[in-house]
């Protein structure tokens, strides 16, 4: 009866020194580091004007060439005089596929004209991009 009782509470030792130490705890774990974005598009941006065109619609595809963040991400285009503050065209859309495309329109005849592409993470707002290009109605 004494060895029945010694090994019981040998027993209950070990258990309350073994079973804190099993899972169930509160662990924090953070997300994997996201890869910075990398875009391209058509017509690329680079800061190069593109050769006067008739239009009136002008489109532009954006794509990202990283791995796509997890929550996609959010890909601003705006188009402007060149020196202009005021956008004749912007547009927004928040995606996960890798291209977005758009089609600029209003553009005013005869001048200069940028379009800037700002691509940002959901997931991560610091991981963001920018790029512009210009171009001219004929």
């Amino acid at each position: 009866m004494k060895r029945a009782l010694v090994f019981l509470f040998f027993a209950a030792g070990v258990s309350i020194l073994i079973l804190p130490s099993c899972g169930g705890g509160s662990k924090t774990t953070e997300p994997p580091a996201e890869e910075n974005l990398v875009i391209s598009s058509t017509p690329a941006i680079g800061g190069q004007s593109e050769v006067a065109a008739p239009g009136p619609n002008f489109p532009l595809a954006v794509t990202v060439t990283s791995k796509m963040p997890p929550q996609g991400v959010k890909v601003e285009v705006s188009a402007r005089e060149d020196g202009s503050a005021t956008d004749f065209y912007n547009d927004t859309k928040t995606t996960s596929v890798s291209t977005s495309n758009f089609v600029i329109t209003n553009t005013p005849q005869g001048v200069i004209c940028r379009v800037t592409v700002t691509v940002t993470s959901v997931s991560k707002s610091t991981n963001t991009v920018t790029g512009f290009y210009l171009y001219s109605k004929k």
